[in-house]
């Protein structure tokens, strides 16, 4: 079953590489009391994700910010050092969060795991964002294509805040 808007996120920990070190990030300490959009990449440096999608989010950060979101996250089904380098190769390291779902448990859980296998890729998450009030989903946008990132994009999202 796929999330939907109004459903409550599911508990997971993720892992954050931050100046200080490896971290783990609860979805209770990131999204409890707050608004925080959240956006999902099949994987870190690919190409959609690094030339694209990412790329908005960083450049519109402080738009997004200026709405009342409380934080902005990207989450991969990639390891805590791959997420780390791409934090620091794109230079969002301290300014957004950089997730681990490194087993895919949050991404299963939310019913938006792909298998990329014919791709070299693996399970990975399908491409979305979602805007995220107190654990609750109030907007969610899933791609059609994982080579796209226009509905799940910074632009659509600030069109939604």
């Amino acid at each position: 079953m796929t999330i939907a808007v109004g459903d409550k996120l599911p508990t997971a920990t993720f892992k954050e590489k931050t100046a200080d070190g490896p971290v783990e990030v609860t979805t209770e300490q990131l999204f409890k009391g707050k608004r925080v959009v959240l956006f999902a990449v099949p994987g870190a440096f690919t190409p959609t994700c690094s030339l694209n999608h990412l790329p908005g989010y960083l450049e519109n950060r402080d738009a997004i910010l200026s709405r009342g979101i409380d934080d902005i996250a990207v989450v991969a089904v990639n390891d805590l050092h791959v997420m780390g380098a791409w934090a620091t190769s794109s230079g969002g390291m301290g300014k957004i969060h950089f997730l681990s779902d490194w087993n895919a448990a949050f991404t299963k859980a939310l019913g938006m795991d792909v298998d990329l296998s014919a791709g070299t890729l693996g399970i990975r998450s399908k491409r979305y964002s979602m805007l995220v009030e107190d654990g609750v989903v109030k907007t969610l946008n899933l791609e059609e294509s994982p080579g796209q990132a226009t509905v799940s994009g910074a632009a659509a999202m600030l069109e939604q805040l």
